[in-house]
Formats: C-alpha cells, sequence, structure tokens
C-alpha cells in the first residue's frame, strides 16, 4: 500500500493564498507528504498586511489534535503563526505530550507588510514552553532578535539554542546585506553560512515556504543539515518563480518544478 509522510501543521489561515496552512499544504503536497491542518486562528489579510486575527478556542484545537494524533502517523509538527498565548500553551502541551515528533518552529511574530501579530507575553511563551521541544527553528533576524532581546545575530542564535531548541537556521532576508545569508546553528558543530542571490521582489509566505520544506523532508527522513539546504534551493526556487494575485506583495509558485 502507498505510504506518504504526513506533516502536521498548526498555522494560521491566509484569505489571499499566500501564507499560513495554504503555503503549508501546497510545500508538503509538493515533496510528496500529507499534510494534515489545525487552524491556529483565522486573518484578515491581503497582499500587502494583514489587518487582523482571531485566534482559535485553545481547548477545541487541543481536541482536534488529539483525534488527529489517535489516528494519523505524524512524522513531523510544523508550527507557524500561533495568534495568541492560550493557543502557545495548548501547543506547548501537546508537544510534551509527544516528545518523539520531531519539531519545525517558524516563529511568524509579525507580517511580511509590518503588522505585529505577537506580544511580550506571547513571545516569552513561545520561548519557555515551546522552545524545549524544537528541533529546528527558523527565525528571520527580527524575530531572533524579539526572541532574545539581543541585538547581536551570533550571540542571539546561540542564546535559542541554549533556550532549548536543538537547531537554529537564522534567516538574513531582513537583512541589508547583498546576497540572503542564512546561519545554521547547531549544538556541537560550528555555524554554517549560506549565501543566496537576494532577489528583487517581496513576497508573501516565503517564511512558510522554507519551513514547511524543512520540515516535508525531515518528515521523508532526511537529517536536518540536508533538509535545510535542499529546503533552501526549493524555496529560492520558488520565489524566483513567484507570482502576482493582487497589487501587492508576490505569490512564491510551491509548485515551479512542474511547471513548463
Amino acid at each position: 500500500m502507498k505510504h506518504k509522510p504526513v506533516v502536521l501543521c498548526f498555522s494560521g489561515h491566509d484569505p489571499c493564498g499566500g501564507a499560513g496552512i495554504q503555503a503549508d499544504i501546497e510545500v508538503i503536497s509538493s515533496h510528496g507528504c500529507h499534510p494534515a491542518s489545525i487552524i491556529t486562528c483565522l486573518t484578515q489579510q491581503d497582499t500587502h498586511n494583514v489587518i487582523s486575527i482571531w485566534p482559535q478556542n485553545p481547548q477545541d484545537l487541543r481536541a482536534q489534535t488529539t483525534t488527529l494524533l489517535n489516528d494519523l502517523d505524524i512524522a513531523v509538527i510544523k508550527i507557524g503563526l500561533i495568534g495568541s498565548v492560550e493557543i502557545a500553551q495548548a501547543i506547548g502541551a501537546i508537544l510534551q505530550a509527544t516528545p518523539q515528533i520531531p519539531v519545525v518552529l517558524d516563529p511568524v511574530l509579525a507580517a511580511g507588510g509590518g503588522k505585529k501579530l505577537s506580544n511580550a507575553n506571547l513571545i516569552k511563551t513561545i520561548a519557555v514552553e515551546l522552545l524545549p521541544y524544537v528541533t529546528l527553528l527558523t527565525p528571520n533576524s527580527d524575530e531572533a532578535r524579539l526572541l532574545t532581546d539581543n541585538q547581536v545575530l551570533n550571540e542571539s542564535a546561540q542564546a535559542l539554542l541554549g533556550m532549548g531548541a536543538k537547531n537554529v537556521l537564522l534567516t538574513g532576508g531582513h537583512e541589508s546585506t547583498l546576497t540572503v545569508d542564512n546561519t545554521l546553528y547547531r549544538l556541537d558543530q560550528p555555524p554554517q553560512t549560506f549565501h543566496w542571490e537576494r532577489l528583487s521582489g517581496q513576497y508573501h509566505g516565503s517564511g512558510c515556504t522554507l519551513a514547511s520544506s524543512c520540515a516535508a523532508l525531515m518528515a521523508r527522513g532526511f537529517d536536518v543539515y540536508t533538509a535545510v539546504t535542499e529546503a533552501q534551493d526549493f524555496a529560492w526556487q520558488a520565489l524566483a518563480a513567484a507570482y502576482s494575485t493582487g497589487s501587492g506583495q508576490l505569490n512564491p509558485d510551491r509548485m515551479f518544478w512542474c511547471e513548463s
């Protein structure tokens, strides 16, 4: 019987279809895995920015997740937009109960358009209740600084490892470098930096694309280093093939590989 690895995603719903749970589903399906989805919050947004978010009831989220865990063989858990302290606490309890499942966390703390999607209490909850269970953390430079209250990126990444994350892929798209420089930090390895051509566009859901690709590749059995390496290439290719649906940010084409 055919088998596809299952990736369980906790993400927000983006009605314009560029980021969040739809991005996760597209990426995970593109990698030959099966996406199972839990919506953390509904959002009001377009290709420019997020306007409002409405987090789900945490008890309902836990009930949905318990039902899935009792039935599906979950290979990897991927977490994106959380939306509230209560949702973070609910996810933390789930991770504590399933320590055998690898976890990829993309700490979405602000929208691409600048809208804040977190506060100090949520950031603290993520740090205390989620990071100890995270196999791979994929913050951009702004998110790393917020999570650690440290402006020096190398120190910030090391602090994230100290807070419990086993691996940290710190992405450099928000920095003013000529290339996009992403650095992988591991507990007992020297940091390794990957340099990527900086594309000219602005993209909706680029972080979701990278993190979901890492999760899918890990679900397929790749180690973290290989998954991170291959996922960066996938994300860059998806951004290079991006297309427009509105008047704001471009959508990464996560099915670029099967289109002529």
